[in-house]
């Protein structure tokens, strides 16, 4: 909005100060010289000095904050004081006292040409604008004066914000470049703001993208001249005093210093009540260019809004951004963007941030280090809401019938060939519900349900977040979706495979609606299911129970995998696979370990603690080692073992 301010205007700016200055103080001369009967001699004229364009800092000062020429006198002395030694020693004359050198509502009132009471009102420009700060005295008219540091900066010619507005805003820079979906967007901020109208709205930019919207507000501000400050929410201040302030000193350096507030609620996923009253003030009172970062829309009572829905940018234009940021890096993928694309629903920033990372990696392979460099940056989201899990078990490591070893592989297949069926081959054109990828493992305790997850997360590539669903309902009506929602959020990023423990605790048969509670419990339900159906990554339920579960619920689930209790022919597998290759056995009969009549995970914890035991008496793992230890893990079971159990 403001032309670039150059070398040649700061320095006619400065000159244009210090004419000004000489005359306030041939004037205050003569008022001293009246005062003492002293002879005035006649004062040089100040040479004259060329129009500004743009004006001068003190008379644009003057129009933005419409001050009268009592007011400009006023606050020139009062930067004169700051500026030139000799006015604090025309002050002292003033005030007949040495010690008071500096201005007071006294002093101009009784020396100033066009001297009016309500220039020191509170809700005069001076003081409502904090262009003065009254300093401490007995009255208020003999209290010191100084003018805003900010202000004297503005004066000679120098733009910055108020530090004290500092310890809440953060600069936004504009992006250099944007994809066409933002730049739109931005376009019709521009268009917005260009109708001028009385008062400006606020502009509400709502959906899950985060960056995306300091992007968009960024270059809309950039296109008409105006400087970015964001204002997360949990920086802003709760006390009245500290809001006030802040609304001052940012009405107040926006005017002086072209600029437009971004106010972010997506930073906090909640505010507390003193929080959300502070945001509701604040977008009340700040007038001109203000913009709010939400994910929903915020109804306000007492000024226009129009809202802007960001969304991150489709899949075309997110391969454009990686060949942008990886430039010739892009050809060492071969052919593999795709696939990235796909897995990695990444914003602007996110994809610029990565694209640096990946750069600082050592790794001959380009696609590798680059899938690698994703998972890294989309864990951030989910690290505080999920246990993650490395997965480290591989196919061998689970012995199933062949119909559910075959059901896996298949799920696997439908992840790596997401982007070819549904974007390439048309089936995301159709529609996107029902486009999640929802799996029921289902089966006792210890058979390999979670050994299975993470065999599909590491063939796949995938970070593995474990949720427990027990942990995430409350008893609170609407608290355990907004858990649910918190989850699926922060995973959308990085369609990582999502294993929730524990189904049985939201997932059992749904009630007839007899109360409230039922009906709020078949929300709860209703809501997960819906998630699951638009999550684009791959989300896998575990139950004790299949039984528990009712029909239409697993209608809505794409694939069921039943874990059976391990025969014999599957515990002989699993005693031949349990131990590992650098673990000392001796005289081990797989077909005499197959008799105990336990899980996989049982078995799994019988082998450890034989190993422990064989390891102390410092010899092989032993039949005698791997009996002792079951009977431990039997007695855990509170089950007995039986004679043809034993050997």
């Amino acid at each position: 909005m403001d032309a670039p301010l150059t070398a040649e205007w700061s320095t006619l700016n400065q000159e244009y100060l210090a004419g000004e200055m000489e005359r306030l103080h041939a004037l205050l001369q003569a008022r001293i010289a009246q005062r003492t009967g002293e002879e005035v001699g006649v004062q040089a004229e100040p040479e004259d000095v060329p129009t500004l364009d743009p004006p001068s800092a003190l008379e644009r000062l003057v129009w933005l904050f419409e001050l009268s020429s009592f007011e400009r006198d006023l606050l020139l002395l009062a930067a004169a004081v700051e500026l030139d030694g000799r006015f604090s020693h025309l002050c002292a004359a003033l005030h007949d006292n040495p010690e008071c050198s500096y201005p007071t509502f006294g002093l101009a009132l009784t020396n100033l040409p066009g001297a009016h009471w309500d220039a020191f009102a509170p809700s005069g420009a001076l003081r409502r604008w904090r262009l003065l700060e009254l300093g401490t005295g007995p009255t208020l008219t003999s209290s010191p004066l100084r003018v805003s540091e900010q202000v004297l900066h503005y004066l000679m010619g120098m733009q910055a914000l108020d530090e004290r507005l500092l310890r809440f805003l953060l600069p936004v820079e504009p992006p250099q470049t944007l994809s066409l979906s933002l730049q739109t967007l931005a376009d019709g901020l521009v268009a917005t703001w260009e109708q001028e109208v009385a008062p400006l709205p606020l502009i509400q930019l709502c959906g899950e993208g985060y960056d995306g919207k300091r992007v968009v507000a960024a270059a809309a501000c950039a296109q008409v001249g105006l400087r970015l400050y964001a204002l997360p929410s949990e920086r802003l201040p709760t006390s009245m005093a500290e809001l006030d302030l802040l609304v001052a000193l940012w009405q107040r350096d926006a005017a002086l210093v072209p600029s437009a507030l971004l106010v972010e609620l997506d930073a906090l996923e909640g505010l507390d009540a003193e929080r959300q009253r502070a945001v509701g003030y604040l977008l009340e009172q700040v007038a001109g260019p203000l913009l709010l970062a939400t994910r929903e829309r915020r109804p306000l009572r007492r000024r226009p809004w129009v809202s802007f829905e960001v969304s991150k940018p489709p899949l075309d234009e997110q391969r454009g951004l990686w060949r942008e940021v990886l430039g010739g890096q892009a050809a060492a993928l071969n052919g593999q963007l795709d696939a990235l694309v796909a897995q990695f629903d990444f914003d602007w920033g996110a994809i610029h941030t990565t694209g640096r990372l990946v750069g600082q990696m050592a790794d001959a392979d380009m696609a590798a280090a680059l899938w690698r460099a994703c998972r890294l940056q989309a864990r951030s989201q989910l690290e505080s809401l999920a246990q993650r899990l490395e997965p480290m078990a591989t196919w061998d490591d689970l012995v199933l019938p062949e119909a559910q070893f075959q059901t896996l592989q298949t799920i696997a297949a439908h992840v790596r060939q997401r982007a070819r069926v549904y974007e390439q081959w048309g089936f995301a054109g159709k529609g996107r519900r029902g486009l999640g990828m929802s799996a029921l493992f289902a089966g006792p305790s210890g058979t390999g349900k979670t050994t299975a997850a993470e065999v599909l997360a590491g063939v796949l590539q995938l970070d593995l977040y474990r949720i427990d669903l027990s942990a995430l309902v409350s008893k609170y009506i609407g608290e355990t979706e907004k858990n649910l929602r918190r989850i699926f959020d922060a995973a959308e990023e990085s369609g990582a495979l999502l294993l929730f423990d524990e189904a049985d605790a939201l997932f059992g048969k749904r009630s007839e609606v007899k109360d409230s509670h039922d009906r709020y419990a078949n929300i709860e339900v209703s809501y997960l299911l819906q998630r699951m159906e638009a999550y684009r990554g791959l989300a896998i339920l575990t139950t004790n129970m299949k039984q528990s579960l009712d029909q239409a619920f697993l209608r809505r689930i794409r694939f069921v995998v039943q874990f059976p209790f391990p025969d014999v022919a599957q515990r002989t597998e699993l005693w031949r696979r349990i131990f590992p290759a650098a673990t000392p056995t001796e005289g081990l009969d797989v077909q005499k370990l197959a008799r105990l009549n336990v899980a996989g995970g049982n078995i799994r914890t019988i082998a450890l603690n034989a190993a422990f035991l064989a390891a102390d008496a410092g010899t092989p793992v032993q039949m005698q080692h791997i009996l002792q230890a079951a009977r431990v893990e039997y007695a855990k079971l509170e089950r007995p073992l039986t004679e043809a159990e034993r050997w």
